[in-house]
């Protein structure tokens, strides 16, 4: 028989507001077993992070509060003593099973390090927390579990590597200074001094520290790069393996769920309505939630018109339920998109190559100075390296590759907002690179860019109408068939009408930021966007960072807007299954050069580059196929 470690049962949870009560989590009940990966999957507002918080006892009170269930902790061995109801400890005796019995990792590693202390002394300090030993010893386990996570080399290959870097023979002595030096370099570093990838591995090493029976990690890839990604899922499969640890991992990709867990819960509006195995889940989705989370991510294999969306699968659901009840008609047919065929797609790179390019670039490089210990520049960082290439009218071109490879800075200096060092930009017959001043503001209302993060593009200040607002009153109005108008009505009216063309009330422009989720924050910003009438938009890693289904509503609005407004799009992405899905051509970029450019459908299917297999290969694919048809 199956072995639980924790079981949770009727769990509740709730939040009080002004004026009403939020169930997060509502009767939620799983079993989670020795040596198992239980995933738990849904969209955010889902309750799944909610859940993780309560096994720890670390939902925020007031507002929040567990108002009924039992979470029962059956100890680190079968031979442990009688199961321990969690939500039954006082607060002090819960402490003893934080981190050292039940631990997690935290959505946010940078929030969930003390930017003003090292890395070394936050995972010490955790280390001391739980352990009766000594600052020497905890430095020495503190440096093994970074050497275990794989963020610092094992001795032997420091030792190497010392060898190595030396030009002349060295004593033993002298060989392990070296190694001790390579270990404390590391100890001593700052969160800002490491990528988001390490940041991960630092949180992964703080949550092992203590040997614990489970751990919770929560959306521990969110917005990391799919190799990054890839990584870190290894790694926590090898962890699983090696230490006999059970897993809770809480995500709202499927496809990374196909990849790691056992056993799958799937949540909604703060219920499980579906569990079972991945191969159960994957292949029979019972739901219309699951099925419609399963579609509505990017299908590499398939060129698909619009992306399906969670209420499109649950408005089909209803449709096919009435039908049932209805004895005079007949069943409502499931739910199919429309797949773009290949002549379609060959003849619309034949069209858009028969336009003169909109934007020519040629030789472009960004060299960033390095300042040495007195100011000077000791040296430069070459971000964008000869960079040529064209994208024509009406088409997107999809830039993709790891972070740090250039490609941010690229659309950055496409607009301007980061001066080139050499090189050209030509749009529309203007060399972008030799304007300055009023010409350069007046080009900039044909070139505009979406950012990534919403939350920093918006000033929390300002209404979202201002937001809206002020790039017509920067360039002197409201966009007309006669030219620029400052009638203050004319711009609310062009306000309204971007807010409704992305989906958002109107009625909601004297709204403030963060009123609004994060794939509402995203729609301003593209409104914003649009205010001006531009013919080029970049797109910089505007839906890393949500949901999937939010994702598929986002890129949908993206590609409908293009046909409106006959915009051109650069779409810079990590994700090249997002990235194929909205481009007609694909560039991938690669320590900020061009490893190759071509047809979207080309790229991915016969990639020519070692680099681009590496990507391609980095994209969960654990979706059977009869699931990802469904």
């Amino acid at each position: 028989m199956p072995d639980p470690i924790l079981e949770v049962s009727n769990l509740q949870v709730q939040f009080k507001a002004e004026t009403q009560t939020v169930k997060a989590v509502d009767d939620v009940s799983f079993v989670l077993h020795r040596g198992q990966t239980l995933g738990i999957v849904g969209e955010s507002g889902s309750g799944k992070s909610v859940t993780s918080l309560s096994l720890m006892r670390l939902v925020p009170s007031p507002p929040g509060e567990i108002v009924n269930g039992d979470i029962w902790f059956h100890g680190r061995t079968k031979n442990d003593e009688a199961p321990i109801n969690l939500l039954q400890l006082p607060l002090r005796d819960m402490q003893k099973y934080r981190g050292s019995q039940i631990s997690m990792i935290f959505q946010e590693p940078m929030s969930s390090l003390n930017p003003v202390y090292t890395c070394g002394f936050q995972l010490i300090e955790a280390i001391l927390l739980h352990k009766d030993i000594s600052k020497v010893e905890a430095r020495r386990s503190a440096v093994a579990l970074l050497q275990e996570v794989k963020l610092i080399p094992s001795d032997a290959e420091l030792k190497q590597l010392a060898i190595q870097s030396s030009s002349t023979d060295i004593n033993e002595a002298e060989i392990q200074q070296q190694i001790n030096q390579q270990k404390r370099s590391f100890l001593d570093r700052y969160p800002h001094e490491l990528s988001g990838g390490q940041i991960q591995r630092v949180m992964i090493a703080m949550a092992i520290s203590c040997d614990p029976a489970i751990l919770i990690a929560d959306e521990p890839t969110t917005a990391l790069d799919v190799t990054v990604q890839a990584t870190i899922l290894d790694l926590l499969r090898e962890l699983r393996d090696s230490r006999g640890m059970s897993i809770i991992f809480v995500t709202h990709d499927l496809g990374i769920i196909a990849e790691i867990a056992d056993s799958v819960a799937v949540m909604f509006r703060g219920k499980i309505v579906e569990v079972g195995s991945v191969q159960q889940i994957f292949s029979e989705p019972q739901h219309p939630y699951t099925q419609g989370l399963l579609a509505c991510r990017p299908q590499p294999h398939k060129r698909l018109e619009y992306l399906p969306t969670i209420s499109a699968f649950m408005a089909a659901a209803e449709q096919a339920e009435t039908a049932e009840k209805d004895f005079n008609r007949s069943a409502a047919s499931p739910l199919t998109i429309a797949e773009i065929p290949e002549s379609a797609i060959q003849q619309r790179l034949t069209d858009l190559k028969k336009h003169e390019p909109l934007m020519m670039v040629r030789d472009l490089q960004v060299f960033f100075p390095v300042r040495g210990m007195f100011g000077q520049t000791a040296r430069y960082v070459t971000a964008v390296n000869g960079v040529t290439f064209n994208v024509y009218p009406g088409e997107t071109l999809g830039l993709v590759g790891e972070s740090g490879c250039g490609k941010t800075t690229l659309g950055r200096t496409l607009v301007r907002l980061i001066e080139p060092t050499s090189g050209y930009i030509n749009f529309e017959g203007n060399n972008i690179t030799a304007l300055r001043g009023k010409p350069l503001r007046t080009l900039r209302q044909n070139l505009q860019i979406i950012f990534q993060d919403p939350n920093s593009s918006l000033d929390p200040r300002m209404s979202i109408g201002a937001a809206i607002m002020e790039p017509m009153k920067i360039a002197g109005g409201v966009p007309t068939d006669n030219g620029w108008s400052k009638n203050r009505k004319e711009m609310r009216d062009r306000i309204a009408y971007l807010l409704e063309r992305v989906d958002l009330n109107p009625d909601a422009m004297n709204r403030y930021p963060h009123e609004f989720s994060g794939g509402q924050r995203q729609r301003v910003c593209i409104a914003r966007a649009l205010a001006l009438n531009p013919r080029f938009i970049i797109c910089d890693e505007s839906v890393s960072a949500l949901d999937v289904s939010v994702q598929a509503q986002v890129l949908n609005l993206l590609k409908e807007l293009q046909k409106e407004f006959s915009l051109t799009y650069i779409f810079i992405s990590h994700d090249l299954s997002v990235v194929k899905f909205m481009s007609d051509r694909i560039m991938v970029m690669n320590r900020g050069k061009i490893e190759e450019i071509g047809p979207a459908e080309a790229v991915y299917q016969a990639p020519e580059k070692e680099y681009t297999k590496q990507l391609i290969a980095s994209i969960p694919t654990g979706i059977p196929p009869e699931a990802l048809s469904a």
